[in-house]
């Protein structure tokens, strides 16, 4: 066995982890592997990582970071967290976009899973991608930029199409960002302004148990240029650091109270340098698109009771859609309604089929890292091109080598 998720909820059943260090060392693993998944920071909550056989790891390779000025694209390592990259992007005097929540991940995981920040004008973490780098199952090194056949494809490709070894990345010129959070904004407000509630800042995250109170907490995140959020309806702002789950200490969590900072020291929630949490947890996201957003609350809300028993907190999100095949955003902008569970497996896999039946009318799209329960026509009404992604890695992949049964069960093999 090759070891767990950062969760537990798991133990692989892969029998051999490769590690190579080179390229060269990769391309060899793959000639002579028979079924293969690549492995990157171990946070996805599902078996999509998993394998029968062997994992590898890129985490190891060369660090690659080049910066391209005059393209405003950074190359980097598939397998560096973004908390490894970002400092020296700073210091080069560029920036990502936007971030997710947690810094830990690694930069091939996010991408493929379609993992995001927040934002109304922001898209995943995939969306930045201008080009990608892997090797396919034939051992050659394959290469592909936006705008060529296949691209929308092979960037939220489920590592179904070979093993990412680089990633180029869209950057923008550094800025700094500060945070202000405001506690106990009312259902009524959410509903009567969301739009102003989710632009007000160049990322919004709206925290909640989803009982009749309302968002306990909501955090923005204003570029230090624009000026921040100084009021937000009926919630007053906080004046005291806080972490997501009340009555944790925030220790962990990124600067607050207005103190402007680095971008990559404010678009994630919690610091590099600290873990979040142990682990103990499961999660479970889906994206909704934006003109069904307030109907999907208010039927969430309508489980309250059901899932209070298990829910740690939940988050409300924006993301913009993008043109990636299986992106939760692809075409149209999407509002992610996030839940963190406690880690009591059987009870939350009870209570996923009566989340999953609540939000199908609105063909809600389930994250591909987190733990959901689905049906095929579900998962093909929210995702209509996964034929195209199967297509492609039948092409790709005829022997299927980079699948699993997690997988072949999401594409309809």
């Amino acid at each position: 066995m090759t070891g767990t998720n950062w969760a537990g909820n798991l133990t692989y059943g892969a029998s051999t982890l490769h590690e190579p260090t080179t390229v060269d060392e990769l391309v060899d693993v793959v000639r002579g592997a028979t079924h293969l998944r690549a492995l990157g920071s171990r946070h996805s909550f599902n078996r999509i990582a998993d394998s029968d056989d062997a994992q590898v790891s890129v985490a190891r390779l060369p660090v690659v970071l080049d910066v391209d000025a005059s393209a405003r694209e950074v190359t980097v390592s598939a397998g560096l967290r973004y908390g490894e990259l970002v400092e020296r992007l700073d210091r080069e005097g560029w920036a990502l976009p936007n971030l997710a929540s947690l810094p830990h991940i690694s930069v091939a995981g996010a991408i493929s899973t379609g993992t995001h920040g927040s934002g109304d004008r922001n898209g995943s973490l995939a969306s930045a991608v201008a080009a990608v780098r892997l090797v396919t199952a034939d051992g050659e090194l394959r290469s592909a930029r936006r705008g060529d056949d296949d691209f929308d494809g092979m960037v939220v490709g489920l590592g179904v199409l070979g093993v990412l070894t680089a990633v180029t990345l869209d950057i923008v010129p550094t800025f700094e960002v500060r945070q202000d959070l405001f506690e106990h904004l009312p259902w009524s407000d959410v509903h009567d302004h969301f739009d102003a509630i989710t632009s007000s800042a160049y990322s919004v995250s709206m925290f909640t148990d989803w009982s009749d109170d309302g968002p306990h907490q909501v955090w923005t995140k204003s570029r230090a240029d624009t000026g921040p959020v100084t009021e937000l309806f009926g919630a007053r702002l906080a004046t005291a650091e806080l972490h997501p789950l009340p009555g944790v200490d925030a220790g962990a969590t990124t600067r607050q109270l207005g103190l402007a900072g680095p971008w990559w020291d404010r678009l994630p929630h919690f610091r590099l340098e600290y873990t979040p949490s142990d682990g103990n947890e499961l999660q479970t996201e889906y994206l909704v698109p934006r003109d069904a957003a307030l109907e999907a609350i208010d039927v969430v809300r309508g489980l309250r009771e059901q899932l209070a028993p298990i829910l740690l907190v939940s988050e409300i999100r924006t993301v913009a859609g993008d043109d990636l095949w299986v992106s939760p955003s692809h075409g149209t902008d999407c509002v992610a309604l996030h839940f963190t569970w406690r880690l009591e497996v059987a009870a939350v896999e009870a209570f996923l089929p009566s989340l999953d039946d609540a939000l199908a009318p609105f063909a809600a799209r389930p994250h591909w890292g987190k733990v959901f329960t689905t049906t095929p026509d579900r998962l093909l009404a929210a995702y209509p091109r996964l034929p195209e992604l199967r297509a492609l890695a039948e092409r790709i992949d005829p022997h299927g080598m980079f699948r699993n049964e997690l997988v072949d069960r999401w594409l309809g093999v």
